[in-house]
């Protein structure tokens, strides 16, 4: 990274030439953006912005399976007899409990410490019909779990929230929930993120998202609304379709964060979430990472990106262009994805 303490938006133009079936010779402009963090550059291909994809003429029907109560291991009443239980050592009660939210060890663990907290009894949610409490309970058991992991293992400070909603966003179970992590080894965008936020502050003596914040604000096209303290914008260079940041400037733990203020972050998810259902698509992802030491420079943004719709014979929103050549090619601009989405913004 040669920009420690620089901020670049920065967006070039390229043009294709063809011929079109009927004979006509046309331009077919790309815009390339560099994301402003990683470096990294992203394609808007305007030419396929006017397509309709395969399955999204209308939202998809609920899967086959969404009804299948009895075999899922995290409906009641399976859920007492196939989900794992926390250490004595580490939680005496088994299972954490904030709400209507459950929270228990990953029986299948990605971490050290992996988790995963439970949205309430209902074993199929469509996309952006959750309650606002539910959320929010899940939100704060993620936290409590957080904590108590802090506080046993101080060194295990690279946690993470994430979500993987239906299969097609890389979910094993429909049952709605959170998936939370906390490991002494970073991840790679943790790792990464840690290192470039702290040489920012370094070169400038202000944090990186809080600067980011400030310059979307002044330029307005990608800034979509608030819920409380969090601001939500379209990435400007973005790692996914239709991707939407909330920042929470200046804060930097999860573990000191209000009630409150998870509430907010669950109210702008859920909008984030009825504004992908506005597009007819029912898959998508959710995280949220922190570095929870007292000199962290990391502060708090949560991202959000549609994946394909979980429907038979729906083409993947991921191509060799993103798993081989590393760009993502996308084919709406961030403005006009926030100017979508600012209407469900609105009281």
């Amino acid at each position: 990274m040669d920009f420690p303490g620089r901020l670049s938006f920065r967006s070039e133009g390229v043009t294709a030439r063809i011929v079109t079936p009927d004979g006509v010779e046309t331009d077919r402009p790309i815009e390339i953006r560099t994301h402003p963090i990683t470096g990294r550059s992203c394609r808007v291909t305007f030419s396929r912005s006017g397509e309709q994809e395969a399955g999204t003429r209308r939202l998809p029907e609920p899967p086959p399976h969404a009804d299948q109560i009895d075999t899922c291991p995290f409906c009641p009443p399976q859920r007492d007899v196939k989900t794992p239980r926390f250490p004595q050592a580490f939680y005496a009660p088994g299972r954490m409990v904030q709400g209507r939210s459950i929270l228990f060890p990953n029986l299948y663990p990605y971490a050290a410490y992996s988790a995963v907290s439970l949205f309430d009894d209902r074993h199929f949610v469509e996309i952006g019909t959750a309650s606002l409490s539910s959320y929010t309970d899940c939100f704060v058991n993620c936290a409590a779990y957080l904590d108590r992991i802090r506080q046993t293992d101080p060194a295990a400070v690279y946690m993470g929230i994430a979500q993987n909603h239906l299969p097609s966003a890389g979910g094993s179970l429909l049952h709605p929930h959170l998936q939370v992590h906390a490991d002494r080894v970073a991840p790679n965008h943790l790792r990464f993120l840690a290192q470039r936020t702290r040489k920012y502050m370094e070169a400038t003596g202000r944090g990186i998202f809080s600067d980011i914040l400030r310059h979307e604000q002044v330029d307005g096209t990608r800034v979509i609304g608030h819920s409380g303290a969090w601001v939500w914008l379209a990435a400007f260079a973005p790692e996914g379709f239709y991707e939407i940041w909330g920042i929470l400037p200046s804060r930097r733990s999860m573990l000191t964060l209000e009630d409150t203020v998870w509430e907010d972050l669950a109210r702008g998810v859920l909008k984030a979430q009825r504004f992908y259902r506005s597009l007819c698509r029912n898959g998508y992802n959710l995280g949220l990472l922190a570095v929870e030491q007292d000199d962290s420079c990391l502060e708090l943004r949560a991202v959000m990106m549609v994946r394909s719709n979980y429907a038979a014979w729906v083409r993947s929103d991921h191509t060799s262009f993103e798993t081989m050549l590393g760009d993502m090619a996308t084919f709406n601009t961030p403005e006009e994805t926030a100017a979508r989405a600012r209407p469900f913004w609105q009281p």
